[in-house]
Parts: C-alpha cells; sequence; structure tokens
C-alpha cells in the first residue's frame, strides 16, 4: 500500500517532496535522512484500525538493526548515534485487507488509501488532492 500511496503522491508533483519507494528499511537510508525536515514512514498494516493511523515516530534501539528489515524507530535511532538530532518523523499504517501475492487492492483498502492521501495533503500542504 506504501508504493500505492507514493505513486499517488508523485503524479500530484509536489513541491519540495521527495519520494522514495523500497519494501524494506535497511541502514543505508540513514543517509536518505540527512538534510531532511519532516519524513513519513508509509506502510500497510492489518493491525491499525480503518482506515489508517497517523503517529510520531522516536528514535529507538530495537532487534531490528540486526535484522534484514529496520523498523522506523531503529532506524532512527542509526541516524541519532551517526548525526544527532533526527528529523520529525511520523508513521502512517494504512488498513490492508488482504496480502497475498498478485493479490488486487481491495476497493476497502483503495479508499483507506484515499482517506491516508486526503489526510497528508491537508496536514502538509493544507489543501485537497
Amino acid at each position: 500500500m506504501g508504493p500505492l500511496l507514493i505513486e499517488r503522491l508523485g503524479a500530484l508533483a509536489l513541491r519540495d517532496v521527495e519520494l522514495l519507494t523500497d519494501f524494506q528499511l535497511q541502514v543505508e537510508f540513514v543517509l536518505d535522512l540527512q538534510e531532511r525536515r519532516e519524513v513519513v514512514f508509509i506502510d500497510a498494516s492489518v493491525d491499525a484500525p480503518a482506515p489508517f493511523t497517523f503517529s510520531p515516530a522516536v528514535a529507538v534501539q530495537d532487534a531490528s538493526y540486526s535484522s534484514h528489515q529496520m523498523s522506523p524507530g531503529a532506524l532512527l535511532h542509526a541516524y541519532q548515534q551517526l548525526f544527532g538530532e533526527p528529523p520529525t518523523a511520523f508513521v502512517l499504517a494504512i488498513r490492508g485487507q488482504c496480502f497475498e501475492l498478485g493479490e488486487d487492492v481491495s476497493s476497502a483498502a483503495n479508499a483507506h488509501l484515499d482517506s491516508a492521501l486526503e489526510y497528508l495533503m491537508h496536514r502538509f500542504f493544507d489543501t485537497c488532492p
């Protein structure tokens, strides 16, 4: 769902916004956080209430730093260790429906994506898509 929302944001050609898509956070992304004021990590969730949650992300050392995929908090912690205070960060968790490989996005999940896009536009740009 994250890449779909990134695609929708990209179509809006927003000024002063850089969009990056990947399926896992890796320690190398610490470099992408440099010179950023605010960062939003976007992902699908089976646990988030519909349509989405939007919450602050804080630097925290957890066990994910040694795995193949880091949490946003672990990435921010790595940044903090290398460069000091990390940028203000948030996690946008969009409620998904079905995560089977090759499965189409359900109408409910599409509605959640629309709600998340509208929220981001209001929150960061005071506008509607």
